[in-house]
């Protein structure tokens, strides 16, 4: 069940004090029924020197604390994490925190150990690794509020803890296009191709390179992080990791194509949308909405700033991770795509049970 904060705050109280007996770790996760969150929590709860694994969501899913073991126990509760106080609440006896949430409250300055996810897509960079400098400018609103998650944690790293007279160790890691289980742009993906005839076009330019990762690999490296963070802070400290795996780095539509052909083989790749005509389209929606409104509020489908992140041209080259914490993926390219397409399969196939049932009754 998730707990209320009442029960959060004695309950933390306690554990700070059983787990410096034992030796066992308290983890804090927040955004952990995310997409990236809750394959976190998943491989977290399987690790034998954690002891209790806290979910922070602001919609949390109670099924997350089946992943509970005889060693280690997963708490799911509610909470913004741009409510300050909440937030520290939840906190209490936690030795490392996991920041994967989506949204940043630029006011406060948060003072927890941090990895996070983030979209580097809108950087303009060809090739480059984690000490590349990158001078694109971030249009998103998603994107602006990673980039000051960023700023936040890496200005906390090494900054004093009131409590206990520490300091604060930070690191943070890069995701850039992730895929796998519960990749709901995978599956909208899916569904449009089937809905022009299993054809999927694509938007990037045919020259496009652009790193993918499966989501259990990028959740993997967060855990091994998190670990290493305590064990050998003074060379994690303050350091920046791109994420990645033996998924192919190629053409990021070539990728998809294999994730929903492999599902699916009838899946076919299509051809080329060009820009121009993307960017007439949503200039197009924009007027349309402006003139109907209020009578008509069409949801976009796209906007600028997301088209041109699309199609520019992101990759990196690195084994940072390999070098400074013995990361190696745990799923492979073949495992991932199996993986993927099994979720795939199963929840499309789902949404067609359900279509064809709604039909029958109609009927």
């Amino acid at each position: 069940m998730v707990r209320s904060w009442q029960q959060l705050s004695r309950y933390s109280s306690t554990t700070k004090t059983s787990s410096k007996m034992d030796g066992a770790w308290v983890y804090l996760v927040t955004g952990g029924c995310g997409f990236i969150g809750e394959k976190i929590v998943e491989l977290l709860a399987q690790q034998d020197y954690v002891k209790e694994v806290r979910v922070f969501d602001s919609v949390p899913r109670e099924e997350l604390e089946k992943f509970t073991t005889a060693t280690t126990h997963v708490t799911v509760m509610k909470g913004d994490i741009r409510d300050y106080n909440l937030l520290l609440a939840a906190m209490q006896g936690a030795h490392v925190v996991i920041h994967t949430a989506a949204i940043v409250d630029y006011g406060n300055t948060v003072p927890f150990w941090e990895m996070r996810a983030v979209n580097v897509g809108e950087a303009t960079t060809y090739v480059g690794n984690e000490d590349t400098k990158y001078s694109g400018e971030v249009e998103l609103p998603y994107g602006k509020t990673k980039a000051m998650a960023e700023k936040l944690v890496a200005e906390a790293n090494g900054r004093k803890v009131q409590n206990n007279g520490g300091k604060l160790a930070t690191c943070i890691i890069r995701a850039n296009t992730v895929y796998g289980e519960k990749a709901t742009f995978l599956k909208d993906l899916y569904l449009l191709a089937k809905a022009r005839n299993s054809v999927l076009n694509y938007l990037e330019p045919e020259n496009t390179e652009r790193n993918c990762t499966y989501v259990g690999n990028v959740a993997w490296m967060h855990v091994l992080a998190a670990r290493n963070l305590q064990l050998k802070p003074d060379l994690l400290a303050g350091q920046v990791y791109y994420s990645y795996d033996d998924t192919p780095t190629r053409k990021g539509f070539l990728i998809r194509h294999q994730l929903l052909s492999s599902m699916d083989p009838s899946v076919r790749l299509g051809s080329r949308i060009p820009y121009w005509k993307m960017w007439l389209i949503i200039h197009l929606h924009r007027i349309i909405k402006v003139l109907l409104y209020p009578f008509w509020k069409p949801q976009p489908f796209l906007n600028l700033p997301l088209l041109n992140t699309i199609v520019t041209t992101f990759s990196y080259e690195t084994d940072k991770a390999s070098r400074h914490f013995g990361y190696k993926p745990l799923f492979s390219w073949a495992e991932s795509k199996q993986r993927t397409a099994q979720w795939l399969k199963a929840t499309t196939g789902n949404m067609g049970s359900h279509q064809a049932q709604a039909a029958k009754q109609d009927g």
